[in-house]
């Protein structure tokens, strides 16, 4: 009988439930694009918040991500990975269509084009390697607080 492929690798780079992610430990799995990561906490927060930090662990296959809330709805989704960070984020239809005409680079719309659609929205991610990556996070986050 074959043996079982093993477990997915977590798409966090923290990934054991009893083991949240520290200060210092972010630092150290983020390295360069640890200063984007705190821009852009602190720009939510600045241009939204309050805002709510919440570690979250999603399961083995997720593991642990943060959350940017404001009262009960989720902003961002922060998921930390070797070197960069992903953010996830849920566009509304209105969104969606206002980020055709949002002077988005390419690969952001093909990327908005190709994510999969739930009930609640579209749901994208993208990856974020230092402060250069963050306007269009700025932009989409924009236009989802702004057409909810």
């Amino acid at each position: 009988m074959p043996k079982s492929p093993p477990n997915p690798v977590s798409l966090s780079a923290f990934e054991e439930k009893s083991s949240p992610p520290t200060a210092a430990g972010l630092l150290r799995i983020l390295g360069p694009a640890g200063p984007a990561w705190a821009k852009l906490a602190q720009h939510v927060d600045r241009t939204y918040g309050p805002v709510v930090e919440q570690w979250n662990f999603a399961g083995a296959k997720f593991g642990w991500s943060l959350r940017l809330r404001k009262a009960d709805r989720v902003i961002l989704y922060l998921i930390p990975q070797a070197g960069q960070f992903l953010v996830g984020i849920v566009l509304g239809g209105k969104a969606v269509a206002a980020a055709q005409g949002a002077g988005l680079p390419a690969p952001v719309l093909a990327a908005i084009a190709a994510a999969p659609r739930y009930a609640e929205g579209t749901g994208l991610r993208l990856p974020i390697t230092g402060e250069r990556d963050l306007s269009a996070v700025e932009t989409l986050t924009a236009l989802k607080m702004s057409r909810s």
